[in-house]
């Protein structure tokens, strides 16, 4: 067949092998695990399997899933998962002499793993061999020396073939060329390979022949079967007749695989009877040991020592051959052979090696005890104790390791996590195994872990106080509330606002705003201390989690007092807009209560705190103002040279920072008798703000009238019940016109009530007492008593007993008397600033009005007294 023939037949057997390995050989399943099998050198993109269909998955799944190949870190990666479809392909060509290199099944272990929920595969592919190896010699021509004096059946081992195909593809024979001498044996070796012994047939005789040329072809099993040859060049040598013998044909030793270079494996010693050169005995290996053991061990030629000469590794292999000849230096020398296993001692040399897998990182704080975190395989190359390996994580961390295959792990929560307390875990995994002494692998996992929302806002402080200034401007910062949140990223993203509610009836965002951002709060309006003095909101912070978290805290906004108001005079009141006037009798003494200029302000504290000072006057030696309650006194008697027209101005200045002030202009005039008209100090009333600017004053007010009304109901039952009682009695002494000495037998006289004398103590004393008495040749009317305290708003008004017996009553009946009015001083009207007691009467004013009418009939005189009592 021609060359070229030969090589398209061969690629097309080929191809054809590989598409019915793999089409043929269906999973297989072994200990709860896929296997597959497929042939080396394939193509990139050459189908294995459909993991998908095999394992049961949703190809639609694979995808979110993560179904994916774990390999170790440096491995390369020959195969790869279609998460379209499911399908198994080849990555790269899969060369099996480079990835298994002794002999026997060549495997290849995928782990496969796929997430929610988590699930372990594990998948093995065996790598067929196919035959694309040739055997071939390691010379192309070998001279082999036989003696003449060989005998029949002699047996002369050859050079093996190397072939890397495994299997039926390895080397299967060796053929002879046809000759007259020689014929062939192949043998096995314990490892099934062949090698090929040379068997004399026929006796040589070097004196017809001295060297004979046989072919040796190696073939292997594979289809098509390859081959390769060597010429192998027989010399006859002249006889020896003793050849060297070994103490035993085969020998066995055990060796640590730890053991150095240089290490003496076994002592050989074999024997020649010959003498001299053919005696002398020299050892090398065989033509056929293995091109392996040469690099690990070198014979000494001279003395037989096998000594170690490069690195032994349990892990590769565990059993060499070596096959030693012995051969003498005598003519014609024939070499003997024998046999040498060197069994390796598995030593600890391989610490474990930990692979680490994720799964779900980062893990939530609220996962719960039981979720898994990673996969952990664990592989130790080393063999029994050295090769088991337990696995343990560090303490004081809330995780655990628990065993689902042998060497794999899964690191589970054993409890409730709290990002706030440890946000990160750093967790080490300790790999042991059994040997002696033991060693281990130390990797460390880092777990940091998820925020979620669980924390609500805390405010820096349970409540908060502001004091803003009034006349503020609006749109200005008044103060800034702050809050935390343990949380993290958007969990931690606080956003502030105001709840909503009234201040006085307005909407509370009229009043104030806030940032949400930065919580910093600003006065919309200008605040005014007269009109509200404090008020209080309620802040939330809410942070930005799902679902949101917040928390309240109350804002205390106190408004303080500026002085942006005057004082207001309140008394004298000028009448249309005139200058407010005033009678003063010239017979005035000194000292003489001329009246009392009051004023209000709608400020507190210092900035409502008046003080009265005269300005101007046309005498200053004639009147003197009181700087704390505005008393207008005189200080002197009036003189014939001064004015009758007497013209002051009075200025009320509080006490802010600046002050502000008021004047008022007054004319006096010096009259030689009072009329019974009001002057313009008694012509005011407080102004309603003023009124009602105090619940106090509201109290005082119901307070003084419930006690009044009460005072008024005892008299008039007191005195209906007297007038009873003296009717009875003047009806027993045989009077017949009704009459009672309660009543007034005369009435007073207009000039009577005209001159009454009403008498005020000043505001100075502890009461103030007011008696009305009738002047005149008649008898003396009631006695009435007002007691007034300086601090108390409540008047006593005192009921006593007729100064006289009863008034002759027949004249001018049917007349009443004219009323008597009594004003008292004004109070301040702010309650902030609390003056002295001197400077706060109880009462501002009050009026009494007694009204007299007498009724003569049938000679009896019925008197009435009406008292009324009334605050401005």
């Amino acid at each position: 067949i021609p060359e070229g023939a030969m090589e398209g037949w061969q690629l097309f057997l080929r191809s054809v092998l590989s598409l019915l390995l793999a089409g043929a050989l269906a999973p297989l399943p072994a200990a709860g695990q896929l296997r597959y099998a497929v042939p080396e050198e394939l193509e990139h993109g050459a189908f294995v399997a459909n993991l998908g269909e095999d394992l049961g998955l949703d190809v639609s799944t694979l995808s979110a899933r993560r179904f994916r190949i774990v390999s170790r870190a440096g491995a390369r990666q020959h195969l790869e998962v279609n998460l379209e479809n499911g399908i198994l392909f080849v990555n790269e060509r899969i060369d099996r002499e480079e990835v298994c290199e002794a002999g026997g099944t060549c495997l290849l272990h995928l782990q496969l793993l796929v997430e929610s929920p988590l699930e372990l595969y594990r998948v093995e592919v065996e790598v067929l061999d196919i035959n694309d190896h040739a055997p071939t010699f390691p010379w192309q021509e070998y001279v082999l020396e036989v003696a003449e004096s060989a005998v029949l059946g002699a047996r002369f081992p050859l050079e093996s073939a190397q072939d890397p195909d495994v299997g039926t593809n390895s080397v299967h024979t060796y053929r002879l060329s046809p000759n007259n001498f020689f014929s062939l044996e192949v043998q096995t070796r314990s490892d099934a390979s062949k090698f090929a012994e040379l068997v004399l047939e026929r006796a040589l005789d070097r004196e017809q022949q001295r060297a004979h040329q046989v072919l040796l072809t190696a073939l292997d099993g594979g289809v098509p079967t390859r081959s390769g040859t060597a010429r192998i060049l027989v010399t006859v040598l002249d006889a020896n007749d003793n050849v060297p013998a070994f103490d035993q044909p085969s020998y066995s030793v055990s060796l640590p695989e730890d053991a150095p270079a240089g290490t003496m494996v076994i002592q050989l010693n074999a024997t020649d009877l010959d003498e001299g050169p053919n005696g002398e005995i020299e050892y090398s290996f065989s033509g056929h040991a293995p091109l392996r053991v040469r690099q690990l061990f070198h014979i000494e030629p001279q003395s037989g020592q096998v000594l170690l000469k490069g690195p032994l590794d349990y892990e590769r292999a565990n059993l060499h051959e070596l096959y030693v000849q012995a051969k003498d230096h005598g003519p014609s020398a024939v070499a003997v052979h024998c046999r040498v296993l060197v069994h390796l001692l598995d030593v600890n040399d391989n610490a474990p090696e930990v692979t680490l897998t994720s799964v779900s990182m980062p893990v939530l704080e609220d996962a719960p005890p039981g979720t898994v975190i990673a996969v952990i395989s664990v592989l130790d190359r080393d063999s029994g104790d050295n090769g088991r390996v337990s696995c343990e994580v560090g303490p004081d961390v809330p995780f655990e390791l628990r065993s689902s295959f042998r060497n794999y792990y899964t690191l589970v929560t054993t409890q409730a996590l709290d990002r706030e307390v440890v946000p990160e875990y750093n967790v080490s995994i300790t790999a042991r195994d059994m040997g002696s002494p033991a060693l281990l692998t130390l990797s460390v996992l880092t777990v940091p872990v998820s925020d979620v929302n669980d924390n609500a806002p805390c405010f820096l402080q349970p409540s908060y106080s502001v004091y803003v200034m009034e006349n503020n401007a609006p749109g200005a910062s008044i103060c800034s509330v702050s809050a935390l949140d343990p949380d993290c990223q958007q969990n931690a993203y606080l956003s502030y606002s105001i709840a909503d509610g009234h201040i006085h009836g307005m909407p509370v965002g009229t009043y104030v705003s806030i940032n949400s951002d930065s919580g910093h709060m600003y006065a919309l309006r200008s605040l005014d201390y007269e009109q509200i003095r404090s008020f209080q909101i309620q802040v939330q912070a809410q942070d930005a989690g799902f679902p949101p978290l917040s928390a309240n805290v109350t804002v205390h906004i106190f408004v303080l007092d500026q002085n942006d108001n005057a004082p207001v005079i309140v008394s004298p009141m000028p009448r249309n807009g005139s200058v407010a006037t005033e009678l003063v009798p010239r017979s005035a003494t000194p000292g003489y209560l001329v009246g009392t200029v009051s004023a209000v302000d709608a400020d507190a504290g210092l900035n409502s705190r008046l003080s009265y000072q005269l300005l101007q006057a046309t005498d200053f030696t004639l009147f003197s103002l009181a700087p704390d309650t505005g008393e207008l006194r005189t200080l002197r008697s009036f003189l014939e040279q001064d004015a009758t027209q007497q013209q002051l101005v009075v200025q009320v200045q509080d006490g802010g920072q600046p002050a502000l002030s008021a004047t008022v202009s007054l004319m006096l005039s010096v009259v030689d008798t009072m009329p019974q008209t009001l002057s313009d100090f008694s012509e005011f009333s407080l102004l309603p703000e003023a009124s009602s600017s105090s619940p106090l004053t509201i109290y005082l007010l119901v307070s003084l009238g419930s006690i009044s009304f009460t005072f008024l109901l005892a008299i008039l039952i007191l005195t209906a019940i007297r007038c009873r009682g003296e009717r009875h009695s003047r009806q027993g002494d045989g009077c017949s016109p009704p009459c009672c000495h309660c009543c007034p037998r005369s009435r007073p006289s207009a000039d009577g009530l005209k001159t009454s004398n009403l008498t005020a103590q000043p505001p100075g004393g502890t009461t103030a007492a007011t008696s009305l008495d009738m002047p005149g040749s008649g008898p003396p009317g009631y006695c009435y008593k007002v007691c007034l305290g300086p601090e108390s708003a409540q008047s006593d008004f005192m009921f006593l007993k007729p100064c006289s017996p009863p008034w002759n009553n027949e004249k001018d009946p049917g007349k009443w008397s004219q009323p008597v009015q009594v004003s008292k001083q004004i109070k301040q009207p702010n309650t902030d600033w609390l003056p002295p007691s001197m400077q706060q009467p109880a009462l501002k004013r009050y009026q009494i009005q007694h009204y007299r009418r007498e009724r003569v009939e049938g000679g009896c005189g019925d008197g009435e007294v009406i008292s009324d009592t009334a605050l401005n």
